[in-house]
């Protein structure tokens, strides 16, 4: 990815790929939105893809394959055991993080799920910077605690913070001191970090965490999903990363850390996922797990053309014009928000650009939702399919009572060489006269709430009318427009 200057206007990304295939779109009349969203328990994740335009809902398992990866998925070997495809997605693996040890599985939540059941004893906590969904979930299944140590500046919703994923040090110290170093099942980066806003970490606070669960003995694990993105923004906000090539940086960081685990439905752009280790040991007691949660050791839930398409895919991401064609396009958009008054998570980070739903939806308290109302606000008047990142993506208390999130987040994923720039222009355009009709979105209440992971599959309701008066007034504005 580049950025050129434009004879008489700003700079803009510029794809260094070009489109060999294409996908029919189908953007529906807002009357037919407005039953699809309805017919879905206004939860973005129940709609049909049919009835989608712009699918920003994630960028997991949907990022465009590049035509070598496409060409490697046909010399995949099938063989249930000793498969030559296993051998090429370990050696690659090996060649890039430096661990000797891989364990395949079908996607992220496999090895959390893994992890958290060699790793997690009842009463015992996992530190991390900012917990993922999933990773949560597994954890507290477990009997175990999550503490949550991101820097106060990394919950700051407007920022020139260029880290905002770091962890803070002391906060780390005061959990070893209030539990004892023998309660820390690990502690878990995320690099970088999904529910504040894809925000990055530094190489720097890699390497002082090291020295901190080195001298207590406390095991070091990375959740490397979101890594692509976080190479980028080291190479070009940390002074010590400018002069390195992303295969450096990326070895730099693989070298601090004593687990490795990925999705690879976001790295490689494929599908599936795995476990790097470094200890042999350790190995062993993760292994007998894959078997019997995921499939043989060789092939782990995965298919093996997906196998050979993320090691063609983990190679392309040493590519520093490919892992900055995401980056660029969501701080062209939202930097494009932010100059119209929009709220938006700055500095842009990875993954999607993130509205602030706090600010845009102010009006609407936490216990009615404002981010899932936010986003199915936006499905309505623009066919754009987003994801609910605040309280709706919590889980509620022992005794029933709500969580409210830190940030309430609409996040606008931006798969990897998927969208164009009139697509982005289109989804700032109608986000703009959404900003500017904000008082007509209303909350939401559920009408059914499963105990766990909620935000999947439950479903709900507006608490007023506002849907129909929000449709009325885009009628108003738009005429027949869809």
């Amino acid at each position: 990815m580049a950025t050129v200057k434009f004879y008489g206007e700003e700079s803009v990304p510029l794809e260094m790929h070009k489109v060999r295939i294409v996908q029919k779109l189908n953007l529906l009349p807002i009357d037919q939105r407005l039953k699809a969203i309805s017919e879905a328990g206004n939860n973005t994740f129940l709609l049909q893809n049919a009835d989608v335009f712009l699918d920003m809902l994630t960028d997991s398992g949907v990022n465009a394959m590049s035509d070598q990866q496409l060409a490697a998925m046909m010399v995949a070997d099938d063989a249930y055991a000793g498969s030559a495809t296993y051998t090429r997605l370990a050696d690659k693996l090996h060649e890039i993080f430096g661990m000797d040890y891989f364990l395949p599985t079908h996607q992220g939540r496999a090895c959390e799920h893994i992890l958290a059941k060699v790793l997690v004893q009842p009463g015992t906590v996992v530190a991390m910077n900012y917990h993922f969904t999933t990773t949560k979930a597994h954890i507290t299944l477990q009997g175990g605690v999550v503490e949550e140590l991101v820097a106060d500046a990394g919950l700051e919703v407007t920022s020139d913070l260029p880290f905002k994923g770091d962890i803070d040090i002391a906060k780390l110290e005061a959990v070893i001191k209030k539990y004892g170093a023998d309660k820390i099942a690990f502690v878990r980066v995320e690099s970088g970090t999904n529910l504040i806003g894809g925000q990055p970490v530094s190489l720097k606070n890699l390497a002082d965490l090291r020295k901190v669960c080195s001298q207590h003995g406390i095991l070091y694990v990375l959740d490397a999903s979101l890594l692509a993105d976080n190479l980028y923004f080291n190479k070009i906000r940390e002074e010590s990363c400018k002069n390195l090539s992303i295969r450096e940086i990326t070895r730099k960081v693989a070298d601090l850390f004593d687990i490795i685990y990925f999705s690879a439905r976001k790295l490689g752009c494929a599908r599936g996922g795995g476990i790097c280790i470094r200890d042999k040991e350790l190995y062993f007691k993760m292994r007998g797990l894959v078997p019997l949660y995921e499939g043989f050791l060789t092939y782990g839930g995965m298919s093996v053309r997906e196998m050979e398409a993320l090691a063609v895919g983990l190679e392309e991401t040493m590519d520093e014009d490919m892992i900055s064609q995401g980056p660029q396009f969501i701080a062209c958009m939202v930097n494009d928000l932010d100059k119209r008054g929009i709220p938006v998570i700055t500095p842009p980070g990875g993954l999607g650009c993130h509205l602030d739903a706090k600010r845009f939806v102010d009006h609407i308290p936490q216990s009615q939702y404002p981010a899932g109302a936010l986003a199915s606000a936006l499905y309505i008047v623009s066919g754009i399919r987003g994801m609910e990142r605040g309280t709706l993506s919590e889980q509620r208390e022992p005794d029933g009572s709500e969580v409210f999130a830190n940030m309430e987040l609409v996040r606008l994923a931006l798969p990897r060489r998927v969208f164009t720039l009139s697509q982005v222009k289109y989804a700032v355009d109608r986000i703009a006269w959404l900003h500017e009709n904000r008082r007509l979105i209303g909350g939401l209440e559920f009408i059914d709430e499963p105990p766990i992971l909620r935000f999947f599959y439950g479903l709900l309701k507006p608490v007023s009318d506002w849907q129909e008066k929000l449709v009325a007034k885009f009628r108003a504005d738009f005429g027949d427009s869809l």
